[in-house]
């Protein structure tokens, strides 16, 4: 029997020359850089001119993929490299991401120190009862419209 369904392949993102990673070890951590060669199943060639990362041999397993991707040719030169991010605004779109929101976000909690954090618990508590003072008093006019 011979089915003729599509099947879809269930991952999306792939180890290939141009995947843009992120670094998650080490003093380049946070940063993107794109895969220019594979070395083997363990290593890869990175290069991050946009961003400050060095070429360098990376492992695997110490990067995230990212879903952007850059097209130019295998082994290809720091200038090359360069120009093709810039052109396809790499950094922009990776800032403008989620992912890269949220990291910030997540940077700027651990900043905080013990006051920080203090005023932090006394506004998010002020807004509360700011909050549930106002649905109160809508809850109460519904019910005297019997609404509820």
């Amino acid at each position: 029997l011979i089915h003729f369904y599509k099947r879809e392949m269930p991952f999306k993102k792939f180890v290939e020359i141009g995947r843009v990673a992120m670094l998650n070890q080490g003093p380049d951590a946070g940063k993107i850089a794109a895969i220019v060669n594979v070395i083997d199943q363990n290593r890869v060639l990175i290069d991050g001119p946009t961003s400050g990362v060095l070429r360098q041999a990376y492992p695997i397993k110490q990067l995230h993929l990212t879903p952007l991707r850059v097209k130019f040719a295998f082994n290809a030169k720091t200038k090359v490299v360069r120009k093709e991010m810039e052109s396809e605004k790499v950094q922009e779109s990776w800032d403008s991401s989620n992912w890269a929101k949220r990291m910030a976000l997540k940077s700027k909690r651990d900043g905080l120190n013990d006051f920080d954090r203090f005023k932090l618990r006394k506004a998010k508590s002020a807004r509360n009862k700011i909050v549930a003072k106002a649905l109160n008093t809508k809850k109460r006019q519904l019910r005297k419209a019997g609404k509820i």
